[in-house]
C-alpha cells in the first residue's frame, strides 16, 4: 500500500535530517559531542531511567563519536538515496537515536517527529520506487541475471557481507556488556530491550533473505504477507501520529487567549531570534487583517484535517495549506528543518497520482539535464514493453513467482519492488484509497 508516499517519507526525512547534520557538521562537538554541556554520566543516566538508546554513551572519545556522526551521515545520504533500504533504515533510526539521545535538550519540534518516524520507516517497504534498490531489480529482472525460472533471487555478495559484518559488530557490543543493550529491560516496547530488537531485526532480515533464496512457495509467501501486514500498520501509525500532532496543537491554540483574539501570530515576527528577515516580518506583522486571517486560519485547518482524511478533495486542499504554512515558517521564522520535517510528514497523505506525475516530470527533466538521457527513455520503453509481452504470456503461477521477487528484503537483497510488471497496479496505483489517493 502506498509505495509512492512511503518513498517521499523515506526521501523528505532522511534528507532533512543530513542537511542537519552537514549544518551543524562545524557545532557537532559542542551539541552532540564530548565537549557539550550534557555530560556522558548525566546521559547514562538519563537513558538508564527512561529506557532510551544511544551508541554515543558506550564511548566519550572524540574518535568515536566522529565515527558515530560520519555514519550517521553516510545512512542518511544512501537511504535518500534508496541503497539497501531495509539496512540503511535500520542504521538511519541508530544514527537518529543515538545523536538525539545523547543531548536531549537540543530540538526545534521537528526533532521529535523525525525521532518517531526514523522508527517507523524500519517496519516499511520504503523501498519499492524512487530508490537504486528498486532500479538494480528493475535490471536484473529484466536481464534475468541471477535468477531462476521460479523467482529466486540470485547471489547477493554484498548484501550477505554487510549482514555478517553488522551482525558481528552487534556481538561484540553484546559480549562488551556495553551501555543500553539489555535484554528484557524496558526499550522500544515495556520488558523488551534494545538487544532484543536489534536482534530480532538481524534475524528477521537474515531469515527473509534465506527463505527467497533457498524456500520459494509457501514460506516466502507467509514471508512476504507478515512483511506487507508489518508495512500496512506502520504506514497506518504515521497517518494516525500526523492526525494526532495536528489535532493536539489546533486544540490547545484554541485554549490560548492570543488565538482566540487573534494576534498570535503578531508575537512571534518581532522576536530576533525568530526573524531572520526582520524587514519582511515587521510588513507582515503590520498588517491587522493579515494577521488576524492568518491566525485563525491556522487553527482551523489544524483542527479539520484529522476529520477530512476521509473526503478527498478537503483533504488535498486543507493539505496544500498546511504545507504552503510550514514552508513559510521555514522561510518567515527561520526554522527550515522543522518545517521541512512536518512537510515530509504531510507527504504521507499526498495524491498517487499526483506523486507519479511529478516523478514523471523529475525523470523528464533529469533526463534532459544528463547525457544519455533520450537513449536511456528509449531502452526504459522497450525493457517496458519487453516485461509486458512476457508478463502476458506468463502462467499465474510465474505471475505470483514475479510479484514475490518485486519485494527484496533482509540486509541481506535489500532490492525495492520496481515500478513496472504484473502485479504492480496493486501496490503502486493506490488512486482510489481515500486517505492517500
Amino acid at each position: 500500500m502506498a509505495p509512492y508516499q512511503t518513498a517521499v517519507i523515506r526521501i523528505g526525512f532522511a534528507a532533512t535530517w543530513l542537511f542537519f547534520l552537514l549544518r551543524e557538521w562545524p557545532h557537532r562537538h559542542e551539541l552532540y559531542g564530548p565537549d557539550g554541556v550534557w555530560s556522558l554520566d548525566m546521559a547514562r543516566r538519563l537513558l538508564g531511567n527512561n529506557g532510551a538508546f544511544s551508541v554515543l554513551v558506550w564511548s566519550d572519545g572524540r574518535g568515536w563519536f566522529e565515527l558515530v556522526y560520519a555514519l550517521a551521515v553516510l545512512s542518511s545520504a544512501l537511504l535518500m538515496l534508496g541503497w539497501r533500504t531495509r539496512t540503511m533504515s535500520v542504521l538511519f533510526m541508530i544514527g537518529v537515536l543515538s545523536l538525539q539521545n545523547r543531548s536531549v535538550f537540543l530540538g526545534d519540534g521537528g526533532d521529535n517527529v523525525i525521532h518517531l518516524m526514523s522508527m517507523y520507516l524500519v517496519l516499511t517497504r520504503c523501498g519499492q520506487v524512487w530508490s537504486l534498490d528498486a532500479r538494480r531489480a528493475r535490471r536484473t529482472a529484466t536481464a534475468g541475471a541471477g535468477a531462476g525460472v521460479d523467482g529466486t533471487p540470485g547471489r547477493d555478495v554484498i548484501g550477505v557481507l554487510l549482514w555478517s559484518v553488522l551482525g558481528l559488530v552487534l556481538a561484540v557490543a553484546q559480549l562488551l556488556g556495553l551501555h543500553g543493550l539489555e535484554w528484557t529491560a524496558d526499550g522500544p516496547f515495556p520488558h523488551v530491550g534494545w538487544a532484543l530488537a536489534l536482534w530480532g531485526l538481524w534475524l528477521a532480515h537474515g531469515a527473509w533473505w534465506w527463505v527467497r533464496r533457498y524456500a520459494p512457495g509457501e514460506p516466502r509467501t507467509v514471508l512476504n504477507t507478515l512483511a506487507d501486514l508489518a508495512h500496512n500498520g506502520a504506514l497506518l501509525v504515521i497517518m494516525v501520529e500526523v492526525c494526532l500532532i495536528y489535532a493536539t496543537a489546533g486544540w490547545y491554540k484554541i485554549q490560548g487567549n492570543r488565538w482566540q483574539d487573534g494576534t498570535a501570530v503578531f508575537y512571534p515576527m518581532h522576536l530576533d531570534y525568530f526573524s531572520p528577515w526582520p524587514e519582511l516580518s515587521a510588513l507582515l506583522a503590520g498588517n491587522g487583517l493579515l494577521v488576524m486571517l492568518v491566525t485563525y486560519g491556522t487553527v482551523i485547518v489544524q483542527v479539520a484535517f484529522p476529520f477530512t482524511v476521509f473526503n478527498r478533495r478537503v483533504k488535498n486542499v486543507l493539505l496544500v495549506a498546511m504545507i504552503l504554512e510550514h514552508l513559510s515558517i521555514a522561510v518567515l521564522l527561520g526554522l527550515p528543518f522543522f518545517s521541512l520535517a512536518m512537510v515530509a510528514a504531510d507527504a504521507v497523505f499526498l495524491p498517487t497520482n499526483f506523486l507519479r506525475w511529478l516523478g514523471a516530470r523529475v525523470s523528464g527533466v533529469r533526463d534532459r539535464l544528463l547525457p544519455g538521457g533520450a537513449a536511456r527513455r528509449a531502452a526504459g520503453g522497450a525493457v517496458s514493453g519487453a516485461s509486458g509481452a512476457a508478463a502476458d504470456s506468463a502462467s499465474g503461477a510465474a505471475v505470483d513467482a514475479a510479484g514475490d521477487e518485486r519485494e527484496t528484503g533482509g540486509t541481506a537483497g535489500d532490492a525495492g519492488n520496481p515500478a513496472g510488471g504484473s502485479g504492480a497496479r496493486t501496490r503502486e496505483s493506490g488512486g482510489g484509497h481515500t486517505l492517500v489517493g
